[in-house]
């Protein structure tokens, strides 16, 4: 998908802290930590409610009334003549909720705000009717354990298509180890300075209570050292494998958003600061539990539809559940890997699937911004064997 006229003001790009499974969000519903960091990401960049024409909200795990989602965070957040679709497509959700937006920019529709929120903690167990089962007795699904367990099509888990990944490359437990051990150093940098670099795009969780202390979460949370000295030690998460659960990500809480409208409106709304035009997405799904190689095709998607090459790419961010990903990903591009994800990835700040592939993007944003501008490219892999990709321009 090709776009002509679509841009995000520059700054106008946000992301939550992450907060670990089971940690400080896990009894806080998605759509309050989203109304709370919208709401205060929106203040900060002197964004005006009223200007909203329209909400796209992308999400992958049910919170409670979240069958009113798009109207009650468009009104809570002061747009109250606004609403919009909601979008799930598992780790995709960032990348097809801005394709969502974008092209309701280009049908004159004005200026979409994007919102992508998940709670993979306390996940909703789904009970099914099914009176013809034994005694009547239902079908019961834990949305987040069970799906994470079996992709119904393969018929595997998701470490499993890391695993085959893997063992198809010829990958080393060395090389997945000491690619983990590289992105976290390259998270570590991000930290540098009392987190200058996280502080460009991050906004706090801030969830204010009656009769209980205030919640306020404003850094990553749950975020382990990944040294190659002590995960090298680490037993595989499964027998015979190779991967750890250090070059596995780990499942998180945390919500993330941005402006998308016409290049002239977003550098109105930027106030001075320049521009990132969104050139192109792309979508690719490769064979059953072959998840980690999708990034591959979906960014020579997107990249065709820009009417761009990899030689043109300055910076890259992936969503990489597991190690392998990275690894196939240069191996087919020849893109270094030291040259992608220079301040840190999902592998190491964890993965609320939702909001993920919009926390890389940001961080995307803001390495081409230090850059002095240029073309980005970020890639991810979702549930299903499938992946999806964007292209953007960050420019004057």
């Amino acid at each position: 998908m090709r776009y002509s006229d679509v841009a995000m003001p520059l700054g106008c790009t946000w992301s939550s802290p992450f907060s670990r499974w089971q940690g400080s969000l896990a009894e806080v519903s998605s759509i309050e930590v989203a109304i709370s960091v919208t709401s205060d990401a929106m203040h900060d960049r002197k964004i005006d409610p009223a200007v909203i024409s329209g909400l796209v909200l992308g999400w992958t795990v049910p919170q409670p009334e979240m069958f009113y989602g798009a109207p009650t965070v468009a009104a809570r957040l002061g747009a109250t003549g606004v609403s919009g679709p909601m979008v799930s497509q598992a780790c995709a959700t960032s990348v097809a909720s801005i394709a969502v937006a974008a092209s309701a920019v280009l049908s004159g529709a004005g200026i979409q705000l994007v919102v992508a929120t998940d709670r993979l903690s306390n996940g909703p167990n789904l009970i099914f009717p099914n009176s013809s089962g034994q005694g009547g007795s239902p079908e019961i699904e834990h949305w987040v354990l069970d799906n994470f367990q079996r992709d119904p099509w393969a018929g595997n888990s998701m470490i499993f298509a890391g695993e085959t990944v893997a063992q198809e490359m010829g990958a080393s437990r060395a090389a997945l180890d000491e690619l983990t051990a590289l992105r976290w150093e390259q998270y570590s940098s991000a930290l540098a300075d009392d987190r200058a670099f996280q502080r460009r795009y991050m906004v706090p969780v801030k969830i204010f209570r009656n009769k209980r202390e205030d919640l306020v979460v404003d850094a990553d949370e749950g975020v382990r050292s990944k040294k190659l000295d002590s995960i090298s030690a680490l037993r595989p998460a499964m027998p015979g494998g190779l991967h750890t659960f250090a070059s596995q990500t780990h499942p998180a809480d945390g919500c993330a958003g941005t402006i998308l409208t016409t290049a002239d409106q977003a550098r109105s709304l930027s106030g001075g600061e320049g521009i990132v035009r969104i050139l192109g997405v792309g979508f690719a799904r490769v064979g059953k539990s072959k998840m980690p190689m999708a990034p591959v095709p979906a960014a020579l998607s997107a990249l065709a539809a820009a009417d761009k090459k990899l030689s043109d790419i300055t910076a890259v961010t992936t969503h990489n559940p597991f190690a392998i990903n990275d690894l196939y990903f240069s191996e087919q591009t020849g893109i270094a890997l030291d040259s992608m994800n220079t301040y840190g990835c999902s592998l190491i700040f964890g993965h609320p699937q939702g909001p993920t592939g919009l926390r890389s993007i940001a961080e995307l944003i803001e390495t081409l911004r230090l850059q002095g501008g240029g073309i980005g490219l970020f890639t991810g892999c979702a549930a299903g064997d499938t992946g999806a990709a964007l292209v953007i321009e960050v420019t004057d």
